[in-house]
């Protein structure tokens, strides 16, 4: 990405490194320019805040970012928090970027309520301010919201699931995000109403946060097993999450009885439903998100017509083993489409 240019060094500094110790921001020292347009005094400056810089997901939505830069003339800078929750770096961030004078910020909230005052500082300031991914809560702390419609891709992995048990009893287990992120507990809830159920249902024996790491979705998915070993349908926040349950079943020999579902659709969870490790995935589409986010802040430089209410970027249910009454596509399309 480019640095912000055409700044005095100290407040560019200022403004780029006062908090890199809690998140990493592109535009701090002096990097390559890469994935924006030519830097001018009169150049529109666009933000992208991720909660991480390691996820594929997030990887794959700077590269939309990077590449809606160039085709709309704009000069994008990116910071990532430490961590899925750093919900302090992404404040930083939002204030360095605001101080950098970029005409809009896309952020995927780390903490969907507790990022809220930074927002509203931020649009206070005239900065046009677009969640891609995850809502704020209230949705409509931002100006819009680029994102999968969470709720409808648990549903579609709850409706799988219920229909491949073909009327078998459940013992469920579900490998969830963390407290307070929306988009896990849209994707759960999404699950259980696929699924036929609501919360509290003695089918779901055992639940366990994963943060979307594999390493814990296997301490998860090991917990659970002592808690039921007779666990059959694994519902999990995202792939990572997923393999890491895999890993444990397979341990315990269990791993081709356990049906396991998830969310996410990156390349490497869309080979592990053509491999069978995981049954069915609802892939969703990052690199749409922030190209259509940039896009809408080069609209407001233009003209100052904001982008509002909800887009939805759409998700498709991934698998090989099609169930009836399930609208799905299989994993050559997956894999054409995935990410990562």
């Amino acid at each position: 990405m480019s640095r912000i240019s055409r700044l005095p060094s100290s407040v560019l500094r200022a403004a780029a490194c006062t908090g890199i110790a809690a998140l990493t921001l592109t535009a701090c020292g002096s990097g390559s320019s890469s994935g924006t347009a030519d830097a001018g005094s009169g150049s529109v400056k666009v933000g992208l805040i991720t909660k991480t810089d390691t996820n594929p997901f997030f990887v794959k939505m700077k590269e939309g970012a990077e590449q809606a830069a160039k085709e709309n003339g704009v000069e994008l800078s990116t910071a990532a928090g430490k961590f899925d929750g750093d919900n302090a770096g992404q404040v930083t961030a939002i204030e360095n970027m605001v101080a950098a004078g970029v005409k809009g910020i896309l952020i995927t909230p780390s903490d969907s309520k507790a990022i809220v005052p930074a927002i509203e500082k931020a649009k206070a300031k005239g900065v046009l301010v677009i969640a891609l991914d995850t809502p704020t809560d209230p949705e409509s702390a931002v100006d819009a919201l680029f994102a999968t419609d969470n709720l409808k891709a648990g549903e579609l992995i709850g409706e799988y699931a219920k229909a491949a048990m073909k009327g078998k009893p459940a013992k469920i287990a579900t490998l969830d995000l963390a407290p307070g992120v929306s988009v896990g507990v849209q994707r759960h809830n999404g699950f259980l109403k696929g699924f036929g159920i609501k919360e509290g249902d003695p089918s779901v024996v055992c639940s366990q946060d994963t943060g979307g790491d594999q390493a814990k979705g296997q301490t998860a998915m090991e917990n659970c097993l002592q808690k039921s070993p007779d666990i059959n349908v694994v519902y999990t926040i995202n792939e990572p999450a997923a393999l890491g349950a895999y890993t444990a079943l397979k341990a315990k020999g269990r791993e081709k009885d356990v049906l396991i579902v998830s969310v996410d659709g990156g390349c490497t969870g869309t080979q592990a439903v053509k491999d069978g490790k995981i049954a069915a995935t609802s892939q969703q589409y990052p690199l749409k998100m922030a190209a259509e986010g940039v896009k809408a802040v080069a609209t407001y430089a233009k003209d100052g017509k904001k982008a509002s209410g909800y887009t939805d970027t759409g998700v498709t249910l991934i698998t090989d083993k099609a169930q009836d009454g399930v609208t799905s596509k299989d994993t050559a399309y997956g894999l054409e489409n995935c990410w990562g």
